[in-house]
């Protein structure tokens, strides 16, 4: 591809795998209009390409190693991104884990930072903390001063929550996560909950959230449809947001991508916060990786 004006080329390194791509394979999440329609939302490699203007408005050269979050394009030699999403590797990271930080870490920045406003001292949930989204959450979380709950579906992966940092675990196969959370904070509940699942789970997570919680969804592998107690929220003064990134302004992403880079790089290059590599695949497999995910 030919990098456009506000767009860099790169020499792609690695690729990201995300659950997004298994879904566009699908056939159930298209591209945005003018997108690629390659799968890959993020990828880590070398700049090959842009105009001068460009490179010296990121402060980047040829050559130099970048990662970059995409709305499509990124299983390739060379894909191009808008300047704005290529953030320089954190020093004392490999491609590999490079690669695994774009389209995490602006899912967890926006929606439990962003926009559901989680503050030092208040209470986390995240449902799926052994996913790429959730040990993201548990680790940033952490490092900006929360407590975090988490649940898994196994105790190998509650097991591994807790080695990344989050307070307390909950195996939801065999524990009611509801009762648990409201064990875990002596009634109080959850400031900010982290939803991948929807379904019966948002009436159910609103009952194990305290007051002016914020319920932040991003995904619906549970469904699209849900049953709550309105008085509840009423009364609770709860919010439900949702969100999705692929479709949302450049100006926008340019606005999360400035933030990571001044709050966020500094925690990964002090080696405070990582990301979690579960398998590495050559490009050739990525089928094998969707079925693996």
């Amino acid at each position: 591809p030919q990098p456009q004006p506000g767009e860099l080329l790169i020499a792609v390194r690695a690729s990201g795998v995300n659950r997004p791509d298994v879904l566009q394979r699908k056939g159930h999440y298209p591209p945005p209009p003018g997108a690629s329609d390659l799968p890959g939302l993020e990828v880590a490699g070398t700049v090959a390409g842009g105009s001068e203007a460009d490179l010296a408005a990121a402060g980047l050269r040829i050559g130099d190693r970048v990662c970059a979050l995409l709305a499509g394009g990124g299983y390739a030699e060379r894909c191009t991104a808008p300047v704005a999403q290529c953030l320089p590797v954190p020093a004392g990271l490999s491609d590999i884990e490079a690669a695994c930080l774009p389209e995490t870490y602006f899912t967890v920045w926006q929606n439990v930072f962003h926009i559901a406003r989680l503050q030092p001292g208040e209470t986390l949930l995240v449902q799926g903390g052994a996913s790429g989204i959730g040990t993201t959450a548990i680790q940033l979380a952490k490092a900006r001063g929360a407590s975090v709950i988490v649940t898994a579906g196994s105790d190998d992966k509650t097991a591994a929550c807790l080695r990344l940092g989050a307070d307390h675990a909950i195996n939801y196969r065999t524990q009611d996560f509801v009762a648990e959370v409201q064990r875990i904070t002596e009634g109080r509940g959850a400031d900010v909950v982290l939803d991948m699942v929807g379904g019966d789970y948002i009436g159910r997570e609103l009952e194990c959230m305290a007051s002016d919680g914020r319920l932040a969804l991003i995904a619906v592998q549970g469904g699209t449809k849900s049953s709550i107690d309105a008085g509840l929220v009423l009364r609770k003064r709860l919010a439900i947001v949702g969100s999705t990134l692929r479709p949302r302004s450049l100006d926008y992403k340019a606005r999360l991508a400035r933030e990571l880079r001044e709050q966020i790089w500094p925690l990964l290059e002090a080696g405070h916060v990582r990301p979690v590599v579960h398998q590495v695949f050559d490009a050739a497999q990525a089928a094998a990786a969707h079925a693996l995910m």
